[in-house]
């Protein structure tokens, strides 16, 4: 693979990575609003309470935010098995040269 195609391709599994990062965030942010011991209430910007919506901690038991969780979740493991793919992949060719 020539030096240009692999940058090229490496910027669009960044910018597809990234893409499917973001709708995760995104679908964090609306589990947290419909869990009421997830609001923020202090008034002050925090980051989005990934790691209990990925755990399942004080998030509301309701079949749509558990069904909003189960999505976060998949979009989460899309990104963790595109690293996984990029790095095989960057393994593969380095032991080819």
């Amino acid at each position: 693979m020539t030096g240009t195609s692999f940058y090229v391709l490496c910027g669009l599994w960044a910018l597809v990575m990234l893409a499917i990062f973001i709708q995760a965030i995104r679908l964090s942010y609306r589990i947290e609003a419909r869990s009421p011991d997830l609001t923020n209430r202090s008034g002050f910007p925090r980051n989005a309470m990934m790691f209990h919506a990925v755990t399942n901690m004080n998030v509301a038991r309701d079949q749509e935010t558990q069904a909003m969780r189960r999505r976060m979740n998949r979009l989460l493991l899309i990104v963790l098995a595109g690293f996984a793919l990029l790095w095989a992949g960057v393994s593969l060719v380095q032991s080819a040269e």
